[in-house]
């Protein structure tokens, strides 16, 4: 099969080093991805910042003559067939446009999507124009034990799907967007009609129109299909409940143990009784892998990947309907949204990445 040729813009954290803060069986980072799986090879990568593309090039076999401070050059010397977007949001919608106009196929971008909605609009038609496949870096959407909990939940064990709990939404853009996207995906991708949510620090963090910092939130989401979402931050960590009207399938500690209670019969009143029923085994596999492979198969034949730009598209405008609705005094916010003012622009250094493991 095809070896497709990848190009990272980005070698800080989630670029290239964030394997030295976790578990590192199992590839997070872009760079590492691209190493692990067998569909690419990594021949290039930028950065504004030398000695950190230095240390990634290093790292990951690139060479000096394919280090590029400038992106664009990357893009019109090298040709990539996938380009990996790993910059902060601000930056990131440029990069992806040029990206999808100047010969990528293919383009795995960090999360959060974007830094406004009219930059993921931008970014939507530059890839939609141009026929480039998308996935944004929402690892749960591929992650092995996820699958299987909505295979649960698709499955009928728990009955009709009524509710989701997700217990730590955390902050807008890098933690939302995953639990966002969690949320989406467990509920088959239904469209959302409406949002409702409170910023706990957003009187301090949004200036006018400039989201200063990344604000952390919680609220309630409203699906089409009647599931409601209800995305907390309760203390209780990364965890992920999905309720039907006769069970409940949980992710527990981020994904380490998974747990099914369904009916086992009925109380006097012929009200349900729950039990612990079966999880299925879960292999524990590289998300970001299974992701990069995604984009492989899509190159391959044709097929939409697992979270194409218009998905990233939806998740991005979540996180902007929560803060429409702080900034509303906590109302509804109703979707699809209509000239969205906002944009986060936090003006702050690029952070150094842990070039070893501690």
């Amino acid at each position: 099969m095809k070896t497709y040729r990848a190009a990272l813009i980005g070698c800080s954290r989630m670029g290239a080093f964030i394997d030295n803060e976790v578990d590192h069986t199992r590839a997070y980072s872009h760079a590492a991805g691209y190493e692990a799986c067998d569909r690419t090879d990594l021949v290039a990568c930028s950065d504004l910042r030398e000695d950190v593309m230095a240390q990634a090039g290093e790292r990951y076999g690139v060479p000096k003559s394919r280090q590029y401070t400038d992106y664009r050059e990357l893009i019109n010397t090298e040709e990539p067939d996938i380009v990996s977007v790993a910059t902060q949001p601000e930056q990131r919608a440029e990069i992806v446009v040029y990206a999808a106009e100047h010969g990528a196929k293919a383009i795995y971008a960090e999360k959060a999507m974007a830094a406004s909605m009219a930059d993921a609009d931008a970014m939507v038609d530059a890839c939609e124009r141009n026929g480039v496949f998308f996935n944004l870096g929402t690892n749960r959407r591929w992650d092995r034990g996820y699958d299987s909990m909505k295979e649960v939940i698709d499955s009928g064990r728990i009955g009709r799907l009524r509710s989701l709990i997700i217990h730590q939404t955390s902050s807008l853009f890098n933690g939302a967007s995953h639990s966002f996207d969690l949320l989406m995906r467990l509920n088959s991708d239904h469209p959302a009609s409406w949002v409702q949510a409170h910023l706990s620090q957003g009187a301090d963090e949004i200036e006018g129109n400039i989201l200063k910092a990344d604000p952390v939130g919680h609220g309630i989401i409203q699906f089409e299909n009647g599931v409601t979402a209800y995305a907390l931050n309760s203390g209780r960590g990364m965890e992920v409940e999905a309720v039907g009207d006769a069970g409940v399938v949980t992710a527990l500690q981020n994904g380490a143990g998974w747990q099914v209670r369904e009916v086992v019969g009925h109380d006097h009143r012929r009200r349900n009784v729950l039990g612990f029923g079966d999880f299925p085994e879960v292999e524990p596999t590289s998300s970001t892998v299974h992701l990069i492979e995604d984009l492989a198969h899509a190159l391959d034949t044709g097929e939409p990947t697992r979270c194409g730009v218009r998905l990233a598209h939806a998740n991005q405008e979540l996180i902007f309907a929560c803060v429409e609705s702080h900034q509303r005094g906590g109302e509804r916010v109703h979707l699809p949204l209509k000239d969205c003012p906002y944009r986060m622009d936090r003006g702050f250094a690029p952070r150094q990445p842990k070039f070893e493991r501690e």
